[in-house]
């Protein structure tokens, strides 16, 4: 009988156990995973200059004025939503608050550019776009390198290709328009 009782009582132990270790335990390191602040940084830097993206590609439908800066800025609004969306879940699983407003340089870019219409609406725009996009190709590259968070530095090496393809595009429709204008 003392036997059973023990056998009993060590197996309760080992379920108990397992439990904590495998069930309990688990969530609780899977919701606060610690990130370094270099990468909380490019989250929350991405965040906000995905933010802009989306709402220029929607200014960009209604104040520009060539047909391929209209399309370019369905395309940035399009692309960039998607990678807000895969951003935000990385956020929400790394416990990062991410932004809910334009703030700072996206926002006085966002400002300025809302303010023009037409002709000089789609040449500050483009123009806007290369630089944008140079840097954050620069930056993308760097959290692909040098990124401590796994989950992060995926996000950083997967979006680069579609930067560089944006940059392009930018950089052909700008061509586009200053051609025209001569």
């Amino acid at each position: 009988m003392k036997a059973k009782l023990k056998t009993v009582i060590c197996s309760i132990t080992l379920l108990v156990a397992a439990w904590t270790t495998t069930g309990f335990a688990a969530e609780t390191t899977s919701k606060t995973d610690k990130i370094a602040k270099e990468d909380a940084d490019f989250v929350n830097e991405v965040a906000l200059g995905g933010m802009m993206e989306v709402q220029l590609g929607k200014a960009a439908q209604d104040h520009g004025s060539k047909p391929q800066v209209k399309e370019f800025g369905r395309r940035m609004q399009t692309d960039h939503s998607k990678a807000n969306d895969e951003l935000k879940k990385i956020a929400t699983k790394k416990d990062i608050k991410l932004p809910t407003d334009l703030a700072g340089k996206q926002k006085s870019t966002y400002d300025k550019l809302t303010k023009l219409n037409g002709a000089e609406f789609d040449s500050e725009y483009m123009s806007t776009m290369v630089d944008d996009h140079k840097e954050d190709i620069e930056k993308f590259q760097q959290e692909a390198d040098k990124g401590k968070d796994p989950a992060v530095k995926k996000f950083a090496k997967d979006h680069l290709p579609i930067l560089k393809k944006h940059l392009a595009l930018a950089e052909q429709t700008q061509k586009q328009l200053s051609s025209k204008a001569k």
